[in-house]
């Protein structure tokens, strides 16, 4: 995630979910709405990978009475979410770092959207845990990144399916068949099942598809009481 402590690349970063993220409002529409499922009307609420502020901004929104920490690795995307937020940012306490530097909470919800799929399995166990670790029993996390057979043709299937959508949604054609070659060969990338077992390796229960949209997958899971 180099390219996010660029000034003019993170400028540019809330426009690019919009064109590459089927559904990308309502992701985050229907992740508030499942936190809103169990969450109380003053919760705490934990947001990894929060750089740029769009998830903070729409949970913010829906819910005046809620607090959120939201951690990201770059300064310079953090920056943009103080932006984002503009007056909602009183309720948003944004630390620079990863899951290991993030307060202990323990936080009523979590969410992770379109971070973990540049962590290794390793990684990814390792960062479950840690989010499950802060969070309260019964609490639910939210999760949402790129999750697709890795089979060889299935995987080049669902890749060109990604770009012909960010095609359609106006992006250049050879920026879109570029991205879909990184995301294949830089990216550490895990079937669905796979993902699904890495959240109940690390401890929750209840794991639930929620959305899907071409090469992106998303799932609410939760803390055991």
């Amino acid at each position: 995630m180099s390219s996010f402590s660029d000034p003019k690349a993170v400028a540019r970063y809330a426009e690019g979910p919009i064109k590459q993220v089927p559904g990308f409002h309502g992701l985050q529409q229907m992740a508030a709405l499942l936190l809103a499922e169990t969450i109380p009307r003053d919760g705490q609420v934990l947001v990894l990978g929060a750089g740029g502020g769009l998830e903070l901004k729409v949970f913010a929104s829906a819910q005046p009475e809620w607090h959120f920490v939201g951690v990201d690795p770059s300064a310079e995307m953090l920056k943009l979410a103080e932006i984002t937020l503009g007056p909602l940012a009183s309720r948003v306490g944004l630390h620079e770092g990863y899951i290991d530097t993030a307060p202990e909470g323990p936080f009523d919800g979590a969410t992770c959207l379109l971070t973990l799929h540049f962590l290794s399995a390793k990684q990814r166990l390792h960062t479950l845990a840690e989010l499950r670790r802060r969070l309260k029993p019964g609490a639910p996390l939210v999760v949402a990144h790129h999750s697709f057979p890795q089979a060889e043709d299935e995987k080049s299937r669902w890749l060109s399916r990604y770009a012909a959508f960010a095609m359609a949604s106006g992006i250049p054609a050879s920026d879109a068949t570029n991205a879909a070659t990184a995301i294949s060969n830089r990216l550490p990338l895990l079937s669905p099942e796979q993902d699904v077992a890495l959240l109940r390796e690390a401890g929750f229960d209840d794991v639930e598809l929620f959305y899907a949209g071409f090469t992106f997958k998303g799932w609410v899971a939760y803390n055991p009481s």
